[in-house]
This record gives structure tokens, sequence and C-alpha cells, in this order.
């Protein structure tokens, strides 16, 4: 496998343009491309950890989101008061998480590693 992070994916994207495709969150690009890049690409280390790290973050979110939306149901039955600012902390997570992509997306295009705890151990083990 190749080390260094720089060349062209098995796409002939450039790999900065390859790392950034698995960060990007529209329209799903981040999930579309990860699954084409962990099928497809064999030689590019630094493409594949963004790949996968990009995955278990978006499994992560997943299933954060499925508890966001039990702890909301059952606030909606409580007070909806505690509803409705918990509906605004929601606000922040999801911007939080808008953040952090773009911040990703950054870093990825200018071929800087960022291992997200946890996640990046395992997509550092895997890729």
């Amino acid at each position: 496998m190749q080390n260094s992070p720089g060349g062209k994916t098995a796409l002939g994207l450039d790999a900065n343009v390859g790392a950034l495709l698995c960060y990007l969150p529209v329209c799903a690009i981040n999930l579309i491309y990860s699954i084409i890049v962990l099928v497809t690409e064999k030689e590019n280390k630094f493409v594949r950890f963004c790949a996968f790290q990009s995955l278990l973050l978006m499994v992560a979110l997943v299933v954060l989101w499925i508890g966001v939306v039990i702890i909301s149901v059952v606030l909606a039955f409580v007070s909806s008061t505690l509803s409705m600012l918990f509906s605004l902390i929601v606000w922040l997570f999801v911007l939080a998480f808008i953040g952090l992509a773009i911040f990703l997306c950054i870093k990825a295009y200018g071929m800087q590693k960022v291992k997200l705890p946890i996640i990046g151990d395992l997509a550092e083990k895997w890729s």
C-alpha cells in the first residue's frame, strides 16, 4: 500500500480531492463516495483512512440520531417546554457536526490526517 498520501486515487482523482469527497456532507456524497473508495481503492492509504473514518462517523451519527429521536418523543409527552429546550440543543449538535465536516474537508484537502477519538483508531487499523 502507498504510505505517502499524495498521488491519484483508483478513480483518477487527486488524493486530496478524493479525501475531501469522503467527508463532504452534501446529498450523501460522503456516504456514496466512501463506499466506492473502499471497493475500488487499493493503493492510497490516506484516502482509504478518510473513507473508513467518514463511514464510522456516519454510523455513530445515525446511532446518536436514533437516541435523540427517542428522547424527543419522551420529552414531548412529558413537557412541551423541555421538548423545545431539547430541540435547541439538538440544533447546536447539528451545527457542530456541520462544523466538524467542514473542518475535516479542509484538512483532507490539505492532505492532513485528522484522527477522531475512537473512530480514527479503528479507521487507521482497517485502512
